[in-house]
């Protein structure tokens, strides 16, 4: 697992709380969070709660990021832009092939696998334990204003001067050589 903090050159945000029956901060992903193509994987998205945002919160973005994936830049596994700000959860399974589960509005970028929907953790075998930060974004705009076919990175360069609040969940994941 690498030192690497993927918050280390971003504006400083405040903290508010993000909770998960599906996965416990800090705990390994459950298998139905490991990408379909690890036996047992199921790519299904985490159910979050989220509580305590900055006053002049307008919208939320939801992303899932590996920082520990061997490319040199990570990997993305999930992005969400546009979710109201009245909306405080998302279901497990939200971020399935059409979305179903999202709010009104709110959309799926496509992750790194230029796929518009949650695609599971899958660290390369013998690579060591990965990270996977859950993060919930509280923003001041109602729309973040990037495309549907944007890069997770593009979402986020866009949503760097607009970020009130972060909640962050962290799992892991690792598969033995």
């Amino acid at each position: 697992m690498s030192a690497n903090n993927p918050f280390a050159r971003l504006p400083e945000a405040a903290s508010f709380t993000v909770t998960s029956t599906t996965v416990t901060d800090g705990a390994v992903w459950p298998p139905e969070q490991f990408s379909s193509g690890v036996p047992g994987g199921k790519d299904v998205s985490p159910q979050l709660s989220w509580s305590g945002a900055p006053a002049g919160t307008r919208s939320y973005a939801v992303t899932v990021y590996d920082p520990d994936a061997p490319t040199g830049s990570g990997f993305w596994h999930w992005a969400v832009a546009d979710i109201p700000a009245t909306v405080t959860d998302l279901p497990e399974g939200a971020g399935d092939d059409t979305g179903s589960g999202l709010p009104e509005g709110a959309y799926q970028l496509p992750n790194d696998a230029r796929v518009a929907r949650f695609i599971g953790a899958a660290p390369p075998a013998g690579h060591g334990p990965h990270r996977y930060f859950v993060v919930v974004h509280a923003l001041d705009v109602e729309s973040v204003g990037v495309p549907a076919d944007a890069t997770p990175a593009f979402l986020g360069f866009t949503m760097s001067g607009h970020i009130l609040g972060r909640a962050v969940l962290t799992a892991t994941a690792e598969i033995p050589a």
